[in-house]
């Protein structure tokens, strides 16, 4: 259930330290690990959260909803636990049911502790060492479920005072878990009630990554009202892609009392880099933010506004969730191998020829609504690698595009064309990469041929 927030103005603090080479997972995978800033399955499958949160810690009796969840699309659910210091606790055991709910429904388990939200201002919130306590009082529970559990450590684990000490203590917390066993992934909240308006954890985030002993650590970010514009959100989340660490948007909403989130640019910059999400929340919210429930009453026949957008709308889970590869009967060959930092994938073995030197470009209508749509091109090389690209194309029916990623995108009336930015210019032969837009249509929204250019 979340907390409302009094959110405060913060200048903008420094970016994000050098790029730490934390390309290679210094552990065996035995479960989930982090390769350059994405996630992976234990088979070495990118995977990628679609989800939602659920709050098992108040309502236990409400065990339907894991098939529930699993049965609109997603891939992972956060599950709300309790140390036992504010709420009832969890034992070993429900934890254990927990998780045997997730794997029975082939959906990820993230769990989360929450009696640590906004400790420093929250009356009776814990410290995460505290936190770590309750998760080493249950290691029975999770030692061997490293292929479906990820530990989230403590639920917005600071209010807006007092955060100072966030990086040192979210260090300290991760080492402490790894030192009492615990292989699995670790992810870890932002302070400031989870939105991290004084950029704390964006500045630091290099610091906690290489504190943990195994890099494999991911970072949560809540966005709500302080995330309320698209350039606020593609910002934060563009920096953590830019220094290479892994972060998911790990609770988010369509409203809240403290703002009007962007839920749109959320789902959409989300979809178009592979970063996860998982939206607050499956059913049961109070205390004023009721209209967060998906649900009503935990019925999965009752879908909100909310759970009709996320569920169902453009970019929206149904769309986007690919199942865990763990799940599947034989372990498929790894997209990309996670002892090395993700590199754009190349046509697959008994796949089609690449092309000859050059490139060719590819059109997708991912996702179309009423007066808009969402696009993507797919850039390949040919027989030889090349360095840059450009590709061109021109709407017949006077489409126009709004918003873009992953390239830097002009026109002159109906022709457009697209280069590729600093980070995904150079590609192998035959290897592939994508940029994506976000664009209006009126009448038609015919496919357009796209010619490549490569340097």
């Amino acid at each position: 259930m979340k907390k409302m927030l009094s959110v405060a103005g913060a200048a903008l603090l420094t970016v994000l330290a050098a790029v730490f080479a934390f390309g290679q997972p210094a552990h065996a995978a035995a479960g989930f690990s982090v390769a350059g800033g994405k996630l992976y399955d234990a088979n070495g499958t990118e995977f990628v959260m679609r989800g939602v949160n659920h709050a098992h810690t108040w309502y236990p009796q409400q065990t339907s909803s894991f098939a529930n969840i699993k049965a609109l699309g997603a891939n992972t659910v956060r599950v709300v636990l309790a140390s036992g210091d504010r709420w009832t606790k969890n034992s070993a055991a429900d934890v254990a049911n927990v998780i045997s709910l997730c794997k029975a429904n082939r959906l990820i388990c993230v769990l989360e502790v929450h009696d640590t939200t906004g400790y420093g201002e929250q009356s009776g919130a814990i410290t995460l060492d505290r936190a770590v306590d309750y998760w080493l009082s249950i290691a029975s529970a999770l030692q061997g479920q490293e292929k479906y559990v990820i530990v989230n450590i403590g639920n917005e684990p600071y209010g807006n005072q007092g955060y100072g000490t966030w990086a040192t203590d979210t260090a300290n917390a991760v080492k402490r878990l790894r030192a009492g066993g615990l292989t699995h992934t670790i992810m870890v909240d932002a302070p400031n009630w989870g939105q991290d308006w004084s950029f704390t954890m964006r500045d630091n985030a290099g610091s906690v990554f290489a504190a943990d002993p195994q890099k494999n650590t991911v970072f949560s970010i809540h966005m709500y009202g302080v995330f309320d514009t698209a350039a606020e959100i593609t910002d934060y989340l563009g920096r953590f892609r830019t220094a290479g660490l892994p972060v998911v948007v790990g609770e988010f909403g369509f409203n809240h009392s403290d703002g009007n989130p962007d839920e749109d640019t959320i789902l959409a910059y989300s979809q178009a880099n592979g970063i996860g999400y998982l939206g607050w929340s499956w059913s049961g919210n109070g205390g004023g933010v009721e209209y967060l429930d998906m649900v009503t009453n935990f019925d999965p026949n009752q879908l909100t506004s909310w759970g009709q957008r996320i569920f169902n709308g453009a970019n929206g889970i149904r769309a986007t969730a690919r199942e865990a590869s763990v799940f599947a009967g034989t372990s498929p060959s790894p997209t990309t191998s996670p002892t090395t930092s993700p590199s754009p994938t190349t046509s697959p073995t008994g796949g089609p020829t690449p092309p000859p030197a050059g490139c060719t470009a590819g059109y997708t209508i991912v996702n179309s609504w009423q007066g808009g749509f969402q696009g993507e091109v797919r850039v390949t090389a040919g027989a030889a690698a090349i360095t840059g690209w450009t590709t061109k194309w021109t709407f017949a029916n006077g489409q126009t595009l709004s918003q873009s990623w992953n390239a830097t995108v002009s026109n002159s009336g109906s022709a457009y064309t697209a280069r590729n930015v600093d980070y995904n210019g150079r590609l192998g032969a035959g290897a592939s990469t994508s940029f994506g837009f976000i664009g209006s249509w009126n009448g038609s929204n015919a496919v357009p041929a796209v010619t490549c250019t490569a340097s």
